[in-house]
């Protein structure tokens, strides 16, 4: 696989690297370091397949601008993006095939399938979520945590979103609440509470290291060559592997 790491040194970037089993064909980095180039514009013709994104959510338009140039796929693995960069991927992906996620664990897709299950089970349940990151993680909630909110409100569709609470804030119906900690070096812990008068489920999920975002992203890649122009996700992948 021809891929182009962007976000090449940094410690997600190095794992990619490593995941793929072989050299990719191009790297950049802002530090221009190891043989990464600063720029999308310094890299020689490389022909990739696939360009994938572990660097910050505000290079999309960069790395989307040289995915459609090259006509090859785009595997984003940033969050934190704001409406005008979730756009410039959504138009991408008219073009060529995008694979998007805030989460590349293949058990984050699994959590986000049960909880849209339980919250179907469970009509009238309250739901919380928790996400807890180390503290070096800059944008809050997570996109995982955002992912899993998705999920309930494909069966509730009027579910809102309502991050963190201070003050007078009453519970309504409606509302998901989300609440983030940051604390020490946690790589990632997602938990989806359903709540009953008489009754609570807790959905839990736990990254050991990060290796797994990095096998889940070259996954990623290697699922979305060869598909045609669209948006996917870690459920299209989970999807295509239980058929």
């Amino acid at each position: 696989m021809r891929a182009v790491v962007c976000g090449a040194n940094g410690a997600m970037g190095q794992l990619i690297c490593a995941a793929l089993g072989e050299a990719p064909v191009g790297k950049v980095s802002v530090d221009g370091e190891n043989g990464a180039c600063k720029h999308f514009s310094e890299l020689p013709d490389v022909k990739p397949e696939v360009v994938i994104d572990f660097s910050h959510h505000s290079a999309v338009a960069d790395v989307l601008r040289y995915a459609l140039a090259q006509n090859c796929a785009a595997v984003i693995g940033t969050t934190g993006h704001t409406e005008e960069e979730k756009q410039l991927i959504n138009d991408a992906a008219r073009k060529i095939p995008v694979f998007f996620s805030g989460n590349m664990s293949l058990g984050i897709a699994v959590l986000c399938r049960l909880a849209a299950q339980a919250a179907a089970a469970f009509p009238e349940a309250d739901i919380e979520i928790l996400e807890i990151h180390h503290n070096r993680k800059v944008d809050a909630p997570s996109g995982t945590a955002h992912m899993l909110f998705r999920a309930v409100k494909q069966v509730r569709p009027n579910a809102v979103e309502h991050c963190g609470r201070s003050g007078e804030c009453k519970r309504t119906k409606e509302e998901i609440g989300i609440s983030s900690l940051r604390m020490g070096n946690v790589v990632g812990v997602h938990e989806i509470h359903i709540c009953t008068s008489s009754q609570t489920l807790t959905l839990r999920h736990e990254a050991h290291n990060r290796s797994m975002f990095a096998d889940g992203a070259v996954e990623a890649a290697r699922f979305v060559l060869g598909k045609p122009a669209g948006l996917y996700d870690m459920e299209s992948l989970l999807a295509e592997e239980q058929a």
